[in-house]
């Protein structure tokens, strides 16, 4: 190289640039005078004057990546433009330069190759294990040289300079045959080398895609003569290779190497002459010598892949295979396996058929198992793998002869055929199809993914799925599926096979194709690869056709078929498949001028010292073998008697000797052992010598022994078979061997004639091995009379049966195996059967059965009641029994904090996500902040701890239960916690926090709910109805109130059982936070504890009637019905609600059923006073009720607490609703009410009772105060109306707990029914009347006269509004119609979120945060990991789910599209809600399509937060340590 000298400022300022590993600054400067055009020119002669010193400046450096990146960043602009290319190329000979740098680049890293002849070898290559390959170092130079390569003026100049070609030949063949694979036969390899990335990188990078650069400009016939050159150059370069590796004719044994570009360019440009150019074909091919030594490393790559595949490579590690992947991989395989296939397809169609067959056998090391004889020695291959090498060699023979890539099919045709390879092997999303069709590397061949041609074809091959949602939850993306018609006529299995890097996914396609024939009726059984025609081939490759019809190939199918048909061993149904297969194409593509007569002997002499008369498959399918001569190890059974006189021809093991002169060559004598061996060495020197000798003479050699049996040979007999066969007939008895029937084959044409004429009958287009010799022996019959004559015969003649199969000892050993292990089976199952019936027989004498399942249904016998406990199954000791004191049984339960309920609105609308700042959203009409309010204002009027009876808390950070409905003892669960606290795995849980997961179902979980050791009387007790009158039930109630402490359970003595529900009441308590259980104004004080506890079961209560839909219309067990555990639950709260007593004074069942007696004693009292009854919550008056109650409850008791406490609802509505009248209103309804007021059903009427209130309530200062807002109320309907839809609530919630507490089912109805149902479910309505005169009044039973209650509620009011009247109406409208709980609603396009808030600032820090993230539930917008907000360690994602969802959080991650679900102190990505056009995600938005709501997700997602299942449909969970 030159020397540098510099003459100006800019040459001086690039140098140190360079020197520097060119500084950012300086590339900056230097790149922004470019506008500037005499700069720009000068500035590029500058840099291509520098080229070599960057090249060496980039070798020695530490950051070659960055300075790679640097230096594209200005070349790109530079050798991007075409008119400045072409100046400097011409001027300062660019083009010189850069080859000359990279060859010079490579030079500094060559090594000797050892492929071939290690010794003696010249032949030099890269070292892929130097840093200049492993890193990539060299790619900026090669994508410059690609880059100026794009611009057809400057490749054209290459490709005409010759000395040009010359060293970049020169430069190709560094790679040819590096990185070098020798196979390990001893010990394994003890270091698996990496080297194969570098040196397919390199291949790629520095061959191909100049390669294709160079191609892309020879498209048309003026282009000539630069694929002339290319060829010339290649050729040189070739032969110059072959020298330098000592290669004669023998590829070196167990090498192998997968890179040789000089083969593939000359392949390429063979193919590219061809199809675009016009060129003959065979004036640029080379002599038959170059073209037999050319075929040898392509078909050793391709045995080798199958050797590889039959695990001979094992020694050699993973990274064997993971070589034989790569070369066959989506981006590699045009560049790699495809050049190669149809390099081998071009020598194969100018070669001596024979000789290419007789390679390929001889190449997969198969010739010796090629015998007729029922035993063979092979020398050069192990048996257990002679199957698989076996299959490889015919599966590459049909490869060869089938694909038509290069030989013929237009691009489209190419595009669609690879999409149905794929789209069959499995169902693909878009984007994995445009990264798995290779990609036509050419840019301009019009053929790039996405492009309409690729969209078009996509559409007609292949069918949308859109994305659903499996049952498990996991979600499936947008596939695109193959269409039914594509499976029916394009399906092909030998284009799969060609791009299947994993050999399971050739399994798969079969699987879903078989699958397909199934579902459309067209094939019931196992089909077989189905025969699909091929794109007619290009008239320069005619010659292909010749390997079909060449007797070594025939003698081939013939042994095979023998073979198959006497059952010899390592053969399977895939060979018989393949052999079948090329039967098939050699039928399809015969040669056109065999006509049928030619069986005349004339001409015939030519070739009778051979098996078969002519080449042609189609006559020699019905020629007769009658015997033949192997040589076989003299163990064989054939070795028994002396050849008939007139001997036959031989298996391919021996020797081809004719059927009339039976020895005439000089040389048969030896050259008959391996007689394929011999004559290919024979052609192969026939050739070389004609290409010597100008006399046309053929000079046989004298074939040595040496070649005849490598390896020391066993020693051999000669025998002699009868086998009096013809493919035919072979063909006929593999019909009746598949089918297990004699005579099951009857050809089709003697029924049906029209077969002949019109052979393409659908029913053999699918089917199994039968009927793919159906389809070959009638296309035989068509293509030829004297077939079908023939057919008919063997047909005609009984086949004898098959002759039985002698058994050698080891075939013995497997039999006996499988009867082992057949009768092994039977005895187990015996054993399982026996263990069955003493369980069941056990069971039955032990206990009395009883399925849970009949609980509910108990009789009840009236001479004696017959209890019987329930029975409980622990799924860790596998025990049944009742729960009992000692042992209690548990449900297997997961206790978490929700916030679920309090985000219910007062709309059926859900919010919007805000995307501008104008839409914030502020939480003041959340369900939770107004029971918040409600609670406070009753604190600062009343009495705190009747204010604390007086709400229900748990809107925010409630507990909900959940159970997956197993049970287990609570010793074993104790056990079972200590087991895996020793477990050293790492689990997705904690077992500190008292986490597990159900040992049946592995559900998770975090407790366990003792079941309480009652029968099922309880259940039993309330069918019988009780005639007691009203005020005795009401009397009996109060009683059972004062006696408190009588629990079944005594609390003084303490049990297990006692113990249990002590400890789960602890573990409730410490589920949720602190705030969400203090809400007294002392702290600890008991009242608190009370409050708690009925507080959950109303969570419970209420969230399962959210899950419900919100009401109760749908009857039925609940959905939750085997998950739901309020039964349960509602023992141990009860149990621990009784041990706080009620002053007997404050009872609130007093005031309820009592009229009090003494007025005035309350306002002398200086504290403050209780909470007058009509500000209290019924629901949770009802829950206090039926938990202060000793357990069991009888039913007679629960139905008439509900009675009492439903006059107080009434009385509530009534109030409420005269508030909302106008003050005309009031006074027509109170004067109405006043006429009917003495009438018989006075108390039963509306009218009448809404009329007292309002005189009752008048005479305080209530309606006073200013107007609300006013309920137009025209008719009685509408105030009907109004009443029921104010006492639904409270009906559902109790309908929900009797139906827990007692069983029996719910009642479906309609929705305007609802109320009517429910009330007649629970007793209210004496008897149901029908719907039209139905009013919700009848319902009430009032346990005292009407109006004297009234008055007495009503007073406590008056006397509240005495002091403040502002308030008194405030507290008492309560509006209980909630909507359910949703989600924000998101927009449609994702680029409205992305657009809003990847630039909004953080509150905290007003910087823009990393990481920024929104709550779906309540639209904060928060930093994820952010440091900036964390508070004593926490996170603000964290902190904020345990603000706003107790501990759940939903965060949309807005850099990334995807949703991640904080749970407690655990995390897990969940997916993404919005998918591109394609249905498919965008994780960390890499591919930047445009994307929009999935709705049926986001439903998903809202589902699984209402009902509380993140934990068990979401399996990837990790622990977040508070960071996020």
């Amino acid at each position: 190289m030159d020397v540098l000298k510099h003459k100006c400022f800019l040459e001086e300022l690039l140098f140190w640039t360079i020197k520097y590993e060119f500084p950012q600054k300086m590339v900056t400067f230097l790149l922004n005078m470019l506008p500037d055009q005499d700069y720009k020119i000068a500035f590029t002669k500058t840099f291509v004057q520098h080229y070599a010193f960057i090249m060496k400046t980039l070798k020695k450096s530490h950051e070659s990546d960055t300075m790679s990146n640097r230096i594209v960043h200005i070349s790109v602009q530079l050798f991007s433009n075409e008119e400045l290319a072409r100046q400097v190329t011409e001027e300062c000979q660019l083009l010189e330069i850069m080859v000359t740098v990279l060859l010079y680049m490579m030079e500094s890293c060559l090594i000797k190759s050892e492929l071939q002849d290690e010794e003696n070898s010249l032949h030099v290559v890269v070292n892929c294990g130097e840093a200049l390959l492993k890193n990539n170092t060299y790619w900026p130079l090669v994508s410059d040289f690609i880059n100026i390569l794009s611009h057809q003026s400057v490749a054209k100049k290459f490709l005409d300079d010759h000395s040009l070609l010359v060293t970049w030949m020169n430069f190709v063949s560094f790679f040819q045959g590096m990185n070098l694979n020798k196979r390990e036969l001893n010990e394994h390899v003890e270091f698996e080398s990496q080297t194969y990335y570098a040196a397919f990188a390199a291949e790629l990078e520095a061959c191909a895609q100049p390669m294709w650069g160079l191609l892309s400009h020879c498209k048309v016939r003026e282009t000539q003569e630069y694929t002339r050159n290319v060829v010339r150059y290649c050729l040189e370069a070739l032969q110059d290779w072959f020298d330098a590796i000592n290669f004669v004719d023998e590829p070196a044994p167990n090498q192998v190497t997968f890179h040789l570009p000089l083969h593939r360019y000359f392949a390429m440009f063979l193919s590219k002459a061809v199809k675009c150019q016009e060129l003959d074909l065979d004036t640029i091919l080379p002599d038959q010598e170059m073209l037999m030594k050319l075929m040898i490393h392509p078909l050793q790559i391709q045995a080798s892949l199958s050797e590889i595949h039959s695990n001979m490579w094992v020694r050699n590690g993973l990274q064997i295979k993971g070589q034989a992947m790569t070369y066959v991989q989506s981006h590699f395989c045009n560049s790699m396996i495809d050049p190669d296939i149809y390099l081998l397809q071009v020598c194969a169609s100018r070669l001596d058929p024979d000789y290419f067959i007789s390679s390929v056998f001889e190449r997969f090391k198969v010739v010796d198992l090629l015998t007729m004889a029922s035993q063979h020695q092979n020398t050069v291959l192990d048996s257990e793998h002679e199957r698989s090498m076996l299959e490889g060699a015919l599966t590459f023979l049909v490869l060869l002869l089938s694909l038509r890539l290069h030989l013929g099919m237009t691009d489209d045709e190419i595009l669609r055929a690879e999409m149905v390879a794929q789209l069959c092997m499995n169902d693909r999303t878009h984007s994995s199809l445009l990264d798995l069709i290779p990609e036509n590397p050419n840019p301009k061949s019009g053929i790039i993914p996405g492009s309409l041609s690729f969209e078009s074809v996509l559409s007609s091959v292949a069918d949308f799925k859109a994305p659903v949602f499996e049952p498990g939850g996991s979600m499936q993306q947008g596939m695109y599926t193959p269409k039914a018609e594509v499976w029916d006529k394009e399906f092909d299995p030998v284009m799969v096979i060609l791009r299947t890097v994993y050999r399971r996914d050739v399994q798969s396609a079969m699987d879903r194709y078989t699958a397909f024939l199934k579902q459309s009726g067209k094939f019931p059984g196992n089909p077989w690869p189905p025969y699909k025609k091929r794109t007619p081939l290009h008239p320069s490759y005619k010659g292909l056709i010749k390997l079909l019809h060449c007797k070594t190939l025939h003698i081939v199918l013939f042994t095979l078929l023998y073979k198959m048909l006497m059952d010899h061993q390592n053969l399977s149904e895939h060979v018989l498949c393949m052999v079948l297969y090329l039967i098939e194409l050699g039928l399809e593509n015969s040669p056109e001028q065999e006509s049928d007569e030619e069986e005349s002997a004339g001409g015939q002499e030519r070739c009778h010292d051979s098996w078969f008369p002519g080449s042609n498959l189609v006559s020699n399918m019905r020629h007769f073998i009658n015997y033949v001569r192997v040589r076989v190890p003299e163990t064989a059974p054939e070795v028994k008697k002396e050849p008939p006189a007139s001997t036959s021809s031989d298996g391919l093991a021996s020797s081809q000797s004719s059927r009339r002169k039976s020895l005439q060559r000089e040389n048969s004598g030896t050259a008959q052992v391996f007689s394929l061996v011999a004559e290919r060495r024979k052609k192969f020197q026939e050739i070389i010598n004609r290409n010597t000798s100008e006399a046309n003479q053929v000079v046989r050699p004298k074939t040595s022994m040496k070649w005849s049996a490598p390896g020391a040979t066993p020693q051999l007999a000669t025998a002699i078979l009868e086998v009096k066969e013809s493919i035919l007939s072979l063909l006929i008895k593999l019909h009746h061997k598949l089918s297990g029937k004699q005579n099951s084959y009857y050809p089709p044409w003697l029924d049906d004639v029209d077969v002949l004429i019109h052979p393409e009958i659908p029913r053999y287009s699918h089917g199994d091995g039968m009927t793919a010799v159906e389809r070959i022996l009638l296309k035989a019959a068509v293509q030829s009379r004297l077939n079908k004559r023939i057919i008919e015969e063997i047909c005609r003649k009984v086949t004898p049966p098959v002759p039985p199969k002698k058994i050698s000892s080891a075939e013995k050993k497997t039999l006996d195996k499988e009867e082992r292990r057949q009768k092994a089976r039977e005895r187990q199952q015996k054993l399982l059967a026996e263990f069955a019936s003493r369980q069941k027989s056990f069971m039955e004498t032990a206990m009395d059965v009883e399925s849970p399942d009949a609980d509910t249904a108990m009789e009840v016998a009236t001479s004696e009641q017959h209890v019987s406990e329930a029975i409980y199954d622990c799924v860790i000791c596998g025990q049944s029994g009742p729960s009992t004191e000692d042992r209690p049984t548990g449900l297997v339960v997961l206790l978490q904090a929700s916030s679920v309920l309090g985000q219910c609105r007062n709309s059926t609308e859900p919010k919007k996500l805000p995307t501008t700042e104008e839409e914030q959203i502020y939480p003041w009409d959340t369900c939770a902040a107004l029971h918040d309010v409600r609670l406070t204002t009753l604190q600062r009027y009343f009495k705190d701890s009747s204010c604390l009876q007086a709400v229900s808390i748990g809107w925010e950070g409630g507990v909900y239960v959940q159970t997956c409905g197993h049970t287990l003892h609570i010793d074993c669960h104790k056990s079972y916690m200590e087991s895996l606290r020793n477990d050293q795995v790492l689990q997705g849980f904690s077992v500190d926090k008292g986490e597990f997961t159900c040992p049946l179902c592995r559900q998770f979980a975090n407790s366990v709910l003792p079941c309480y050791p009652g029968n099922n009387a309880e259940r039993g007790l309330w069918q019988s109805h009780s005639n007691k009158c009203m005020q005795d039930l009401v009397q009996e109630v109060e009683d059972l109130q004062e006696q408190l402490g009588t629990f079944p359970v005594s609390i003084s003595s303490e049990t297990n059982l006692s113990k249990e529900m002590e400890s789960v009441m602890k573990d409730i308590k410490s589920t949720t936070q602190k705030k969400y259980t203090d809400y007294s104004k002392s702290p600890g004080s008991p009242d608190n504890d009370f409050l708690f506890m009925y507080s959950v079961a109303r969570t419970n209560l209420e969230l399962e009637l959210v899950h419900r839909g919100g009401n109760l219309c749908s009857g039925g067990a609940s959905t939750a019905g085997k998950r739901s555990c309020l039964n349960q639950l509602f023992h141990v709260l009860a149990m621990h609600m009784r041990l706080y007593s009620i002053d007997s004074a404050y009872n609130p069942w007093r005031k309820l059923t009592q009229p009090m007696q003494d007025k005035n004693s309350e306002l002398v009292s200086e504290e403050l006073p209780e909470v007058p009854v009509l500000y209290r919550d019924v629901s949770s008056l009802l829950l206090i009720q039926i938990l202060t109650m000793p357990q069991p409850l009888h039913k007679e008791h629960f139905t008439c607490i509900i009675k009492v406490l439903f006059t107080l609802l009434y009385t509530q509505a009534l109030a409420a609703l005269s508030v909302k009248c106008s003050a005309e209103d009031r006074i027509a309804w109170k004067e109405s009410g006043a006429l009917k007021k003495n009438t018989s059903s006075g108390e039963k009427s509306w009218e009448v009772l809404l009329g007292h209130v309002i005189s009752e309530l008048s005479k305080g200062k209530i309606y006073e105060e200013g107007e609300t807002e006013e309920l137009t109320l025209v008719n009685r309907d509408s105030v009907e109306c109004y009443l029921q839809q104010f006492c639904l609530p409270f009906l559902r919630i109790t309908s929900l707990l009797q139906h827990h507490l007692f069983g029996g089912d719910l009642p479906s109805c309609q929705e305007d029914e609802e109320f009517t149902v429910l009330a007649n479910c629970l007793g209210l309505l004496p008897s149901f009347q029908s719907a039209h005169q139905f009013t919700s009044a009848s319902c009430l039973d009032w346990p005292v006269p009407a109006f004297d209650m009234i008055s007495q509620w009503c007073s406590e009011l008056a006397s509240f509004a005495e002091r403040h009247p502002d308030q008194v109406k405030v507290l008492l409208i309560q509006e209980p119609k909630w909507g359910l709980p949703r989600l924000l609603q998101l927009p449609e396009n994702y680029n409205t979120i992305f657009q809003y808030y990847h630039r909004k600032t953080c509150t905290v820090c007003t910087k823009v945060p990393k990481d920024p993230a929104v709550c779906l539930v309540c639209g904060t917008f928060v930093c994820l990991k952010g440091l900036c907000c964390k508070q004593q360690s926490y996170c603000e994602c964290v902190l904020h789910s345990q603000n706003c969802g107790a501990g759940t959080g939903i965060f949309l991650l807005i850099n990334a599209s995807v949703i991640i679900i904080i749970r407690g102190h655990r995390f897990c990505l969940w997916g993404s809600v919005y998918l591109d056009a394609h249905g498919e995600e965008d994780r960390d938005l890499r591919r930047g399509k445009p994307l929009y709501i999935c709705k049926e997700r986001y439903k998903v997602l809202e589902q699984q937060w209402v009902s509380h299942t993140f934990d068990h449909i979401n399996k990837r969970w990790g622990p977040h340590y508070n960071g996020l």
